[in-house]
């Protein structure tokens, strides 16, 4: 069946890096654009980065333009986010998405906290 699970959340001091990893199975992996997507309690999820589905375009939230980098490794079935430069304001839960035209599909999550 189709999964994302995601990866390589965790708690991490400002200023610090993290690399999350969404690991996919069950669907045509190479088809699809990728994005990571954040949400915190009481307020609308929020999109970080996109990738297509070739690698060659990216696209970032002005928040994170210049800290975060998305990439993908279409051998490994694999999309990562790279995390430089952490702010409080980045600590949610940060979710993968799979889409190629009306399907979709979503990870889990996985926590990420930036707290001294």
């Amino acid at each position: 069946q189709v999964q994302l699970v995601e990866s390589g959340g965790g708690l991490v001091q400002p200023g610090g890096s993290l690399r999350l990893s969404c690991k996919a199975s069950g669907f045509t992996f190479s088809i699809y654009a990728m994005s990571w997507y954040r949400q915190t309690a009481g307020k609308e999820r929020e999109l970080v980065a996109s990738i297509t589905s070739g690698g060659a375009k990216t696209n970032y939230a002005d928040s994170v333009k210049g800290r975060f980098t998305i990439s993908r490794d279409n051998a490994e079935n694999t999309v990562y986010l790279q995390m430089n430069s952490l702010k409080l304001e980045d600590t949610a839960v940060y979710s993968c998405k799979a889409q190629w035209g009306w399907a979709h599909y979503w990870g889990q999550g996985t926590q990420v906290t930036v707290s001294s």
